[in-house]
This record gives C-alpha cells, structure tokens and sequence, in this order.
C-alpha cells in the first residue's frame, strides 16, 4: 500500500522489519558513530539490518525527510551536516524545549521516576571516577531521556526528538576538550534538585543553564 508520501508501507512481518530497520538505523545515526557527511551505501545497509533492498531504501527516504539524511542525485544518501546557523538554531531550540521539560518533571515526575533520576546520577558520579568517557556520557543520555518521560507532556517531548540535536553536538564536539566537561555533573545534580523539590522555576533554569553550557562549548565559531 502506498501512502501520500510515495513510500510504499509494507504489511505484516514485512512492516515489522521496516520498522526495526528504521528504529536501527535511526539509533545508529543519533548514537553519533558515523561521521557527517558519510556516504552511505543500500547494500552495506541492507546486510547490517538484515533486510531487502526494498525495505532499506523506504528507510532512507524516511530518514531522508526527517532530515536525519540528504539524497543527492549523483551523490547518493549521506549523513547530515549542518551549517553553523543551523546548529545554532537546533541547539537555541532545544535550549528551550528541554529546558521546559525539565519544568513539568518538576510538576509531574512520579516518585518512581526520581528515583530512577537518582540512581542514574549515581552511575554517572562512579563512571566519572573511574575515568569511564563512555558510560558517563551514556548516563547523560539516559538522564535527559528520563527528564523528557518524566515531564509527562508529549507535544513538548515529540518537538524535542524533532530537532536532531545529538547530529549537530556530534559535528560540533570540541574534540580537544575535557570530557566530561567541566561543571557537566554539578549541572545534572541541579536539575535534579529542582525536580526532587517540586520546584519548576527552579528546574528550567537549571537545564537551561545546562544545556547552553554545552552549547557554548561547542566548535561553531562566530
């Protein structure tokens, strides 16, 4: 069957493998392992989601529309690069989005989710002390991702996953810098503390600080 956006959606274990090719995929790009501007080639693509090269090329045009990618004739599919302008655009954008999630977790967060807040803190405090770049910044992904469940409002959460942020911090990143980078953990802890109170005011400020540190320490010039 064929939907108004020309991309044939497939039916039954078919459709199933669509979907795992896509939530692969996707997650491949966010995580940040290849590099912006990548070629990327259907039959490299096909073997690793393990599906037909029908499947994987309604996947890209997807992905392609979402932005995730860029289809160029004559160049293929490659990964997305983002001027300076743009960066800076996403990144102000998920200054405030992110930052008025973290102001409804502070309103709505259940009990359980805090203290899922919490023990997530407690694995990037011990990651931060062995040393361990990977789990730290895996816990920080985690972190954000609880904030946004726990803010319980979904039109904000779906405006957040729009705006492909982690691809611009990927192509950005200070390679050079400390990672973590200074004041990053002190900033969690605040946020945090402003949801643990009940304290929205105090919560959105925090992660607006949070997340505009970060940016600010980003390569993007002037």
């Amino acid at each position: 069957m064929q939907s108004d956006n020309g991309i044939t959606h497939e039916t039954g274990s078919s459709a199933t493998r669509y979907s795992q090719a896509y939530d692969e995929l996707r997650s491949l790009l966010l995580s940040g392992s290849i590099e912006p501007n990548t070629r990327l080639t259907e039959a490299d693509l096909t073997r690793l989601c393990n599906v037909s090269r029908g499947t994987m090329r309604a996947v890209l045009v997807r992905l392609a529309q979402e932005g995730y990618l860029t289809s160029e004739v004559n160049r293929g599919v490659r990964t997305r690069i983002f001027s300076p302008e743009e960066a800076r655009d996403i990144l102000e954008a998920r200054e405030t989005v992110e930052s008025a999630l973290a102001g409804k977790a502070a309103e709505r967060a259940t009990e359980e989710e805090i203290r899922e807040l919490r023990a997530t803190l407690e694995e990037m405090a011990d990651a931060r002390a062995r040393g361990d770049q990977s789990a730290y910044s895996q816990g920080n992904r985690r972190f954000h991702q609880q904030v946004k469940a726990a803010a319980h409002q979904a039109t904000l959460a779906r405006a957040l996953d729009t705006l492909l942020y982690p691809l611009v911090m990927r192509q950005y990143r200070n390679v050079a810098a400390q990672h973590p980078r200074t004041g990053s953990f002190e900033e969690h802890q605040a946020i945090l503390l402003g949801i643990v109170t009940r304290n929205p005011e105090a919560a959105t400020a925090a992660m607006r600080h949070h997340v505009a540190t970060a940016r600010h320490a980003l390569v993007l010039g002037r």
